[in-house]
């Protein structure tokens, strides 16, 4: 965890730097996801050498070579959409959202570098919460509890964020649970960094809302939200939203349905046959029992049934 918070503050401010002397502020969010993402990759390398594992690097990261990646990716994008959309869908019936459209040609650069910054940052956030750390925890305190204190410091680590309240803290703690439960359906980040990257571009990019208090990746569409707290989650955006924790609930339940085949491909223990093994020598005291027990063979002479002087065609009388 000091590593992660070190990571940050040393992305953040070298993003900053560099963005402002050699490019432009919009690519400050790529160039501190992209160095946060390097700098922990780099620190849970070195944490996994001393720990005298050195597992491969895709496999330390969790992001295991799979033939069903990509259709894991997609179904946890599926999901973090739907949950969006679900609560987004009903602010809009409420009458809260008033949409400003911005179609001049510098917001499409901006769509680009957003999208990229999200799935980045997401990646990253996966990484952090879900990855390296959450496995080591798993192993020295079990699934639920580590679960349990990886969701709480998932939740308070957004605290700071502009127009953070308790309430969306609690909202950003069920969301660590939704993108736990992620992980311990798949033993992967595919899924997880799906539905992470899909929510946040989905709250920011296509409906152009707050991302967790950070107005920053409206680029086309912008919107406001007019209306009760608890319902719009004010200028946090809907992560502060009772509708959210609605939809948190309902994707839950979808996770753990989708995922059915994959939890049975990838987290089941293999099945090893039992018996002796066939390609050792058996025990010498089973051997020599086996060489006691052996029938020794002896001739046998088969007579024939009718007698010699005698013919088979020779008629009674």
């Amino acid at each position: 965890m000091i590593w992660l918070v070190l990571s940050q503050i040393i992305a953040a401010r070298a993003a900053s730097g560099l963005s402002m002397r050699y490019f432009t502020l919009s690519t400050e969010p790529v160039l501190s996801s992209i160095f946060f993402l390097f700098l922990l990759v780099l620190g849970f390398y070195m944490l996994d050498g001393i720990g005298v594992r050195r597992s491969e690097m895709r496999v330390l990261l969790g992001l295991p070579r799979r033939d069903t990646a990509l259709e894991e990716w997609g179904t946890g994008a599926a999901i973090g959409w739907g949950a969006v959309l679900l609560a987004a869908l009903v602010m809009a019936l409420a009458g809260t959202l008033h949409v400003e459209i911005w179609t001049a040609p510098r917001a499409f650069t901006l769509l680009l570098l957003n999208l990229v910054a999200l799935a980045v940052g997401a990646l990253a956030e996966e990484i952090a919460f879900r990855g390296y750390p959450y496995r080591r925890l798993i192993e020295s305190a079990g699934s639920t509890v580590a679960t349990v204190i990886m969701a709480v410091l998932f939740g308070l680590a957004h605290l700071l964020n502009p127009a953070a309240t308790w309430i969306s803290v609690l909202i950003t703690m069920l969301a660590g649970v939704l993108l736990c439960a992620g992980w311990l359906r798949t033993h992967g980040l595919w899924l997880s960094w799906g539905l992470h990257f899909a929510w946040n571009a989905s709250m920011g990019v296509l409906f152009g809302l707050p991302v967790s208090g950070l107005h920053t990746f409206s680029s086309i569409v912008e919107t406001r939200a007019i209306g009760p707290r608890w319902i719009t989650g004010g200028s946090y955006g809907p992560e502060a939203s009772v509708l959210t924790l609605i939809a948190l609930l309902l994707a839950i339940v979808a996770l753990v349905w989708l995922t059915r085949d994959y939890a049975w491909n990838y987290t089941h223990p293999s099945i090893v046959p039992g018996g002796y093994p066939m390609d050792v020598a058996p025990p010498p005291a089973h051997a020599a029992m086996e060489a006691k027990a052996v029938i020794q063979p002896s001739l046998v002479q088969i007579l024939p049934s009718t007698p010699r002087n005698r013919s088979v065609d020779e008629t009674h009388s």
